[in-house]
């Protein structure tokens, strides 16, 4: 019986339970496979790298304040997070990575990094 590539059908030579005839096919079988689970988490990781710049950018050193107003202009999205940690007094801080926020009253927002 003769195996052929998942990928593109050529013979298989080698091994009784290869299934491609190369590293190419292999990663292009697979590739095609996981497209729509890898599209949508590339496009979360891209949003949660895009909040850690902004955090990390009006927070250089480890603790500051900022508006949400200055977030939205940088358009920071309040959606995407890592994290939630909530402190014994009931505050809740939202961590993209090591990188936090705190919202204060007046639409003021305290950044905080962890160490």
């Amino acid at each position: 019986m003769e195996k052929k590539c998942l990928e593109c059908d050529q013979k298989i030579i080698g091994r009784a339970d290869k299934k491609f005839c190369s590293d190419y096919c292999r990663n292009a079988y697979n590739n095609n496979l996981n497209r729509d689970s890898k599209n949508l988490v590339r496009n979360i990781n891209n949003k949660l790298r895009k909040n850690y710049r902004i955090l990390e950018t009006l927070n250089p050193g480890d603790k500051t304040t900022t508006t949400r107003s200055k977030l939205l202009a940088k358009d920071f999205n309040f959606e995407y997070f890592t994290s939630i940690y909530t402190t014994k007094t009931g505050n809740t801080y939202y961590f993209v990575y090591d990188q936090g926020y705190l919202a204060l009253e007046n639409d003021f927002f305290a950044l905080v990094k962890r160490k």
